[in-house]
């Protein structure tokens, strides 16, 4: 990306006015540039960034945010088994384990089911500094988990629930001493309450259009407010037990390790990757008539924001505007007026606060969490106003 793009140059057209016109968002609100103004690049940002650095990846370059919806061809992915190519007309999703009646669905099956829908934004719980390109947002439709459940007879001692992958791959699963190699799908579970609730969905379209390979197709689980590896792609089969799923993904790889102070000592605590925890950025800085403006973005659980604000070069910090097409479970998008912005390098940093009370940590905050996944820390942004 070169320094400074024009509003032509960003603005790829009406794809995604008509995607949001659509989805019935009003285009005022869309967080485009204004005629005549220019993106203001960011210092820390690769130079040579690219959006597709692995075959299993893809990232979105929020600098370039031109709806409250992300176009399908650029929602971010990344996963650990590839991209399995299924054919909808043979694809059956299985639903068995500790049910009275296991069930085995069509797509056509399930398109004829009473359908839910939910606008939700999240991120993979790697998502961090300097690019934060893991995080899209979008309209999804499938039809109600907790419906497929209560159809197939949760039995009582029917405790976790388990989504497997149409992925998988070998693994080397080991015991005591002992190793074995191991055909291993990929698989997430949820505990029977978070299962049987109302948000979680067995998604077949992402904003009104059938899901793309990269986004799971035919069928992905999506659990609002959750971070991207409990929305497990290429579901085939849900089994329902009794003892915790102990998968690889489960169990050992998407954990974060936290150390707090109890009784005068440091513990070292664990804990699964599930809710996303509070998060803002500022996704882009533009040049415009009469200043500057920033657009940012908050990821979290779906917990209501109380506020968000924007501090620059350390100074007091100073209230944000949330956009008014921003949803409980949406990605929610806010923008600061900058005025009188002076020559020279600066240094611009958001942090988001929730109706609990909840602030975005700073990253001396952080200082014992040991592993990346969650990253929530304040993100400062270097830019240099001509």
């Amino acid at each position: 990306m070169s320094e400074q793009h024009s509003r032509r140059e960003v603005l790829r057209g009406g794809l995604a006015a008509a995607t949001v016109g659509m989805l019935g968002v009003p285009e005022w609100v869309l967080p485009a540039l204004a005629q005549g103004a220019t993106v203001v690049p960011f210092l820390e940002f690769p130079e040579q960034f690219n959006a597709n650095p692995a075959p299993d990846r893809r990232l979105y370059d929020t600098r370039t945010l031109e709806s409250f919806v992300t176009p399908k061809d650029q929602f971010f992915t990344t996963q650990h088994y590839g991209h399995p190519v299924l054919d909808e007309a043979t694809f059956k999703l299985y639903v068995g384990g500790l049910v009275n009646t296991p069930k085995s669905y069509t797509m056509a099956e399930l398109k004829k089911m009473p359908k839910g829908e939910v606008m939700f934004g999240f991120e993979c719980s790697g998502n961090r500094a300097p690019v934060q390109g893991l995080c899209s947002n979008g309209k999804w439709t499938g039809v109600p988990l907790a419906a497929l459940l209560k159809a197939a007879g949760l039995k009582a001692d029917g405790r976790e629930v388990v989504f497997l992958g149409a992925d998988h791959g070998t693994e080397e699963v080991e015991w005591r001493t002992q190793k074995y190699s191991l055909d291993q799908q990929f698989g997430r579970s949820l505990p029977r309450d978070k299962a049987m609730s109302a948000e979680p969905l067995v998604a077949y379209a992402y904003n009104d259009e059938p899901l793309s390979r990269h986004q799971g197709f035919p069928l992905r689980l999506i659990v609002p407010g959750y971070y991207g590896v409990a929305n497990v792609k290429w579901l085939s089969e849900i089994q329902v037990q009794s003892d915790p799923y102990m998968g690889k993904y489960q169990a050992r790889w998407y954990r974060t390790v936290r150390g707090e102070m109890i009784n005068g000592e440091m513990k070292w605590m664990e804990n699964a990757v599930t809710a996303m925890r509070l998060k803002s950025f500022v996704a882009r800085v533009t040049k415009e008539a009469g200043g500057h403006k920033m657009v940012g973005v908050i990821l979290n659980d779906g917990t209501p924001i109380k506020s968000v604000e924007v501090q620059i070069d350390g100074g007091a910090w100073q209230p944000a505007t949330m956009d008014k097409q921003n949803t409980k479970y949406s990605w929610k998008l806010f923008h600061y007026d900058w005025k009188g912005a002076t020559p020279g390098e600066h240094t611009i940093v958001s942090r988001a606060i929730d109706v609990n009370g909840v602030v975005q940590p700073t990253e001396k905050e952080l200082e014992n969490k040991k592993s990346f996944l969650e990253h929530n820390a304040q993100h400062p942004r270097r830019v240099m106003i001509a």
